[in-house]
């Protein structure tokens, strides 16, 4: 499913997210949103989703205003970690296919396996990293046309960012689904990557497809997004704190 924001402007109180933003996401693509701590990815993810409003603009997808029915097309991964703690990871699981009819069972199954999840112990008891392995698995699970990963790296050691990536290339449609994904671990994600975006204090400041810029401009995603960030600091943007 093709997705546009048109002309997308978000504020909080006097401060701005996004900035009058214009982005189209085309189906069978996957994408690459990144950009330092606070300059607006999430809040796309979540606009995307229906979850969050523009005060300005337009979301579509397939041409279609996006509302709070999108959620049966959108798998969402949020940063946040939100469980039931008291659940065993097979609640959660029961869980889904109880709110979300496109919940493959099937594929929860393989990928608990995949990830080495016991699904008898408990959210409780789960590691950090086995947090994130289980949002994954929830998140791929389901059956939808968007798939939105919100730093799905974030603060789990390299063992198991490795992990993630190898679930991601098995289990994405690539043909079909149009895949966003925020992250700072750029490295890690390059290879799963068709175009590359990058927003800065709620602008967009650069988009490029992958391959063109690793065989025109002999440029990893990740030398090219430092590019860009030193180009807005020798333009008086301010120093930033992003990590790479």
């Amino acid at each position: 499913m093709t997705i546009e924001l048109k002309n997308i402007t978000k504020k909080y109180g006097k401060d701005f997210s996004l900035n009058d933003i214009t982005i189209t996401f085309e189906a069978g693509k996957i994408y690459g949103l990144l950009g330092p701590n606070g300059s607006g990815k999430s809040t796309t993810l979540k606009m995307i989703s229906g979850l969050v409003y523009p005060n300005k603009g337009e979301i579509t997808v397939n041409n279609e205003p996006v509302t709070r029915k999108i959620s049966s097309k959108v798998s969402y991964l949020t940063e946040l970690d939100i469980f039931y703690d008291s659940f065993t990871v097979k609640d959660m699981m029961d869980f889904y296919a109880s709110q979300f009819t496109d919940f493959d069972v099937n594929k929860a199954s393989q990928l608990l396996v995949d990830m080495k999840l016991d699904r008898k112990k408990r959210i409780k008891q789960l590691s950090k990293g086995n947090r994130g392995r289980l949002k994954l698995v929830l998140a791929l699970s389901r059956n939808t046309p968007i798939l939105l990963l919100d730093e799905p790296f974030s603060g789990l050691d390299p063992m198991v960012r490795e992990s993630i990536v190898k679930s991601l290339l098995t289990y994405i449609n690539f043909e079909e689904q149009t895949v966003i994904i925020t992250t700072h671990e750029i490295s890690e994600v390059e290879p799963l990557l068709d175009e590359v975006l990058v927003i800065y204090k709620g602008n967009l400041i650069g988009q490029k497809n992958v391959e063109e810029l690793r065989e025109t401009e002999g440029l990893s995603v990740l030398k090219w997004f430092k590019s860009k960030m030193i180009e807005i600091e020798d333009h008086g943007g301010e120093k930033n704190e992003f990590s790479c």
